[in-house]
């Protein structure tokens, strides 16, 4: 009898640190975890030059810095993302996630136009396109039940430009900013869940240089870019 009541104790003791290990291990959010996802849109870019030269090869202006005047298109094509990220669970209500994207190919051409003083009557053409675009955000969320996540996005942001012209070969230069959005997901299963989201970068002015057959052609470039997002995720 006493070696029974002391196994029935042990089961007890056993259950009981089983209930409680399980409670300390049990998640208090249920978006807290590893996810992956991919997505499509559309975005717009509008690019910035400013304090544009060229140096000249030949001509009375050979080796000086001449002025130089710019037009450019807006940029509007289709986009996408995949991207991977793990959402940390701060209580039931609120969450902290970090993430990382990708942008698979290229962006739909953009043109413009340069000119001096002396060629403002035949200006010279080139296009443009954006790249490689990635993005590192940390990702405050509220969880409006176990179903729905609102969610903000806020980090660095990087792209690859790529140009040619009528008087210049492709070329590419790469681009960092900041990019802020806002987003929402929905489960629909128990692990897959849609998602929507609308993102805004802007991108931080540098000094690039394109080599043309008249000359090196240099300028401020920048710019800020929107898209609007939707796909899908999977939380594991």
């Amino acid at each position: 009898m006493k070696t029974v009541k002391i196994s029935a104790l042990v089961l007890a003791m056993a259950g009981a640190f089983a209930t409680s290990a399980n409670a300390q291990s049990a998640k208090t959010n249920a978006w807290e975890g590893f996810y992956a996802e991919a997505a499509v849109g559309y975005g717009s870019f509008t690019p910035t030059i400013g304090s544009a030269y060229i140096v000249p090869k030949a001509g009375p202006t050979r080796g000086l810095q001449v002025p130089v005047s710019t037009q450019q298109n807006d940029l509007g094509s289709g986009t996408n993302k995949i991207g991977l990220g793990y959402t940390f669970g701060i209580d039931d209500k609120y969450t902290l996630g970090i993430a990382a994207s990708y942008s698979i190919g290229a962006s739909s051409p953009a043109s413009g136009s340069f000119w001096t003083a002396s060629t403002v009557n035949s200006p010279t053409w080139f296009k443009y396109q954006i790249k490689d675009v990635w993005s590192v955000t940390v990702n405050p969320g509220y969880v409006i039940d176990k179903d729905k996540l609102a969610y903000a996005k806020v980090g660095m942001t990087g792209n690859t430009m790529g140009i040619n012209g009528g008087t210049a070969n492709y070329q590419t230069y790469n681009f960092t900013g900041y990019v802020l959005g806002l987003g929402y997901k929905q489960m629909v299963t128990q692990s897959v869940y849609f998602l929507g989201e609308v993102n805004y970068a802007g991108i931080s002015s540098k000094t690039a240089t394109i080599q043309t057959s008249s000359g090196p052609l240099s300028g401020n470039v920048g710019g800020s870019g929107v898209d609007v997002l939707v796909g899908v995720g999977y939380k594991f």
